[in-house]
């Protein structure tokens, strides 16, 4: 997909206002498309003590259906995403959490491009306007702060990091967020299989993981039909989210 092209099917996922990922891709996309080779990365680091997972990896299997109900559904698929504790603490954290307090479990993939990605996570709105991080990171609607100070867990944010080496290859896992540095929260993205690196998003979005069992999967999923909005026609739904020990 060219760069152009990007930016057209993102500015028509624009509709419902601020939408997460779509926003900051599209910001980049146009610096990409000015020949500007400055990234927006997160600015402020929270200090703390986050109680975050100790182990290297763990892994969250995704089981996905295609269709209006689980019991209807014209596909079933299975996804096994392994975490990097190690380059990516507090996203692997998050992404493990929301899975464990069952935060994933019958949320759709609401935006999806072929040659591109796949989008979920939004547990809150189910159309990429919601979602928050799983707990308190240090980050309060992209600001650090401190949690007393913060007014409520829906603006509780994951902080960047985007410059930890890890790059948009196929089969990775990645992060959605605003224009804004430090505000993902619960969206992600897959990256299908026939894709070769988006090189435009490293240093920007947080890998943090990698696709290590159905990624054929997710390069099906990325060429089912959609509307003029990037919605699926045909439901794509996470049936449940099963974290490891």
């Amino acid at each position: 997909m060219d760069i152009l092209g990007a930016i057209r099917s993102i500015m028509s996922g624009l509709e419902n206002g601020k939408r997460m990922f779509g926003v900051g891709l599209l910001t980049v996309l146009m610096m990409s498309a000015a020949g500007c080779t400055e990234l927006m990365e997160g600015i402020n680091t929270p200090i703390g003590d986050f109680d975050l997972y100790e182990g290297e990896t763990s892994t969250v299997t995704l089981e996905i259906y295609h269709g209006e109900s689980f019991a209807t559904a014209t596909a079933n698929y299975s996804i096994t995403i392994e975490l990097n504790h190690v380059d990516a603490p507090m996203h692997a954290d998050n992404f493990r959490v929301h899975a464990l307090d069952g935060n994933y479990d019958n949320v759709t993939f609401h935006r999806i491009i072929d040659d591109f990605m796949i989008q979920g996570g939004d547990f809150t709105n189910g159309d990429g306007t919601g979602g928050h991080a799983a707990k308190w990171y240090g980050i309060c609607d992209g600001d650090v702060m401190n949690q007393s100070d913060c007014p409520s867990e829906v603006y509780y944010n994951v902080p960047d990091e985007a410059d930890n080496g890890l790059k948009h290859y196929a089969c990775t896992i990645s992060m959605a967020k605003t224009s804004m540095p430090n505000t993902g929260g619960s969206q992600f993205f897959l990256m299908p299989g026939d894709i070769n690196q988006h090189t435009w998003l490293d240093g920007v979005h947080t890998v943090f993981g990698t696709i290590t069992s159905g990624c054929e999967h997710v390069t099906t999923l990325s060429e089912v039909a959609v509307d003029d909005y990037d919605r699926p026609i045909l439901p794509v739904v996470i049936h449940t989210a099963t974290a490891s020990d």
